[in-house]
């Protein structure tokens, strides 16, 4: 192979290892808060407590303390209706100029959620979710501007979650489980060296990782109630292929999911009406430079430089008792990505948001429930910088600047049964 070639496939895998993980570190697209069609109602408002749902047993296992003797099974449904658009000029580097614009990038995606809860006797109950708390895709147009950046991504995840609740007393409750993770992810940018941009390279790799989880509530007096819960990072070492340049080679990547810890609060104002809040804390600043290296000879192929910031997300939400039957729910939230100007890529060009929410809970009887939640969520103001000559890029391919139009839209419902 030419010299020239030859660094133009290590300069187009480096850029493409690169981008896989910018794009696994995504907290508002690549990590999914969308687990509870209850709980979207009120922008995730207290979702860390105690309600008629046991979807909460998500982000705190120790609310499983609600579910009712015998066993009590849930299905969650979300419908999530992104919309990116990303416009912008590549220039300055030795592919060209281009300000092709990206198209929408986002990918619609249905999300199913189950749990299931049976409570042993009057102080021990067991749960178990199975989720999908990882996951995106995006793709742009084929030719767009920045395409040696990205063309395509790809991430799906699947979670179970066994869970143990012990209720101390009527006051504390406590609980722990583990995480079974799988994970796979696929991410595609256009080969500088093929014949008019037209092949994609792809780094593709899949793994089985394993986690754990805890919480506890706290009920101090009639109608307050507190809840305090963790969910640990995933440690995955994903096995699979890198194909750049027509050429194929064995790769590993060691890439752990962030954990998280949130602190939930619900109090009764009147029998009919209850404020819920609820303030969360993502490290994703842990992720700070992995490294992939070759199968065959174990050398780090490339560092990968992230410096993340941490994620923050606040919300505030209530419900309502209209009748016995029943129940109106609000919300508004604020998201703080952990990815700013600086850092941010072009597959997920992740920005802070508002959530605005709003949902009810109809119960046809004792036994059967039936939840539906509704979210719009509005980024501030996003922009993609990216200095082809920063040490964290080091690439041929040329400077981008960009202006990204976004929005999402999320429907979920859900049916609960109590046998």
């Amino acid at each position: 192979m030419p010299l020239a070639n030859k660094n133009a496939a290590l300069v187009t895998s480096t850029a493409i290892a690169l981008s896989m993980v910018a794009g696994a570190a995504h907290a508002g697209g690549f990590a999914i808060r969308e687990q509870s069609a209850y709980y979207q109602g009120m922008s995730f408002a207290g979702y860390g407590t105690t309600s008629d749902s046991i979807s909460s047993m998500f982000w705190n296992p120790a609310s499983l303390i609600s579910a009712r003797q015998g066993l009590t099974v849930e299905t969650h449904n979300t419908a999530l209706l992104p919309y990116s658009d990303i416009n912008g000029t590549l220039s300055g580097g030795a592919v060209g100029t281009s300000s092709i614009g990206s198209g929408d990038i986002a990918g619609d995606a249905w999300l199913p959620a189950g749990y299931a809860a049976y409570r042993l006797n009057d102080s021990l109950i067991f749960g178990v979710g199975v989720n999908a708390p990882f996951g995106m895709s995006t793709k742009p147009e084929n030719d767009w501007a920045a395409r040696f950046y990205s063309r395509s991504s790809t991430v799906f995840s699947l979670n179970v979650n066994p869970n143990i609740a012990y209720q101390i007393n009527d006051m504390i409750s406590i609980a722990a489980g583990v995480q079974v993770q799988y994970l796979d992810v696929s991410l595609k940018s256009a080969d500088a060296t093929s014949s008019g941009f037209a092949r994609s390279n792809e780094i593709s790799g899949d793994d089985i990782g394993f986690g754990v989880t805890a919480g506890i509530t706290v009920k101090p007096f009639e109608g307050t109630e507190f809840g305090l819960g963790y969910r640990s990072g995933v440690s995955h070492e994903l096995e699979g292929n890198l194909y750049a340049s027509g050429a194929t080679s064995a790769i590993h990547l060691g890439v752990t999911t962030p954990d998280m810890i949130n602190f939930s609060a619900k109090q009764k104002i009147t029998d009919k009406i209850r404020l819920l809040g609820t303030i969360e804390w993502t490290n994703w600043s842990r992720l700070k430079a992995p490294r992939a290296t070759s199968d065959t000879s174990g050398a780090t192929l490339t560092t990968l430089h992230f410096n993340y910031d941490d994620g923050w997300f606040f919300s505030l939400g209530g419900e309502y008792g209209f009748n016995d039957k029943l129940t109106l729910r609000a919300g508004l939230a604020y998201e703080i990505s952990p990815i700013d100007e600086d850092i941010r890529s072009t597959r997920l060009p992740d920005n802070n948001r508002w959530w605005l929410s709003a949902g009810a809970s109809y119960a046809f009887n004792e036994h059967l429930a039936f939840d539906l939640g509704y979210t719009h969520i509005i980024p501030e103001e996003t922009e993609i910088n990216i200095d082809s000559s920063h040490q964290d890029y080091k690439t041929a391919f040329g400077n981008y600047s960009a202006d990204v139009d976004s929005h999402v839209n999320i429907v979920a419902a859900s049916l609960r049964y109590k046998f």
